[in-house]
Order: C-alpha cells, then structure tokens, then sequence
C-alpha cells in the first residue's frame, strides 16, 4: 500500500518534516518513492508540489492524519475530492 506522510529529518528540538509517498511496508525513514515537499512545524510554513499530489492521490496514495489536514490547509485535498466527485457524475450521465 502506498501511503503520502511526514519523513523526519530536523535535528533535536528542531523537527522539520518531508511530505513523502512511499511503500506502507518500508520502515517511516527509508527510501521514498517521491518527495511531495516540505513542513516546518516551528515556523509553521508547509509546501506542497500540488501537481504530484494530486497525482499520487488519483493514483490510490492514502495520506495520513496529518498529511491530510496539510493538504487540507493548502486546497489540495478539496480539490481531489471535488475531481473524484465530478468524475463519479460523469461516469453516471456516461451510463
């Protein structure tokens, strides 16, 4: 299962995340699959390559908690959710 969540990589008491896609089998630090981009938690900025994100999320990538209120935050999500849904619409006036 592939899965978008936080890598970290801040020293101590200085966390800094990557939003990374990777294999749900792997341990939470080896290699990702693509790195989605970044999030400070004490300068309390996120970036976020939407184009990939999109991507990977119409691919099947399951965000996790946190990753999914990041995207949130950004739009992202709701625009995922809103292209799932006006695809599902077509598919039925396509029946």
């Amino acid at each position: 299962m592939v899965k978008i969540r936080l890598a970290r990589i801040g020293r101590t008491h200085r966390p800094a995340y990557r939003i990374v896609v990777s294999d749900s089998r792997r341990i939470p630090n080896s290699v990702a699959l693509a790195q989605l981009g970044s999030f400070d938690p004490i300068a309390n900025t996120c970036t976020i390559n939407e184009e990939e994100a999109l991507k990977w999320l119409n691919e099947g990538a399951i965000p996790s908690d946190s990753v999914k209120t990041l995207l949130t935050k950004q739009g992202i999500y709701k625009k995922y959710v809103d292209g799932k849904l006006a695809a599902k619409k077509a598919n039925k006036e396509a029946k």
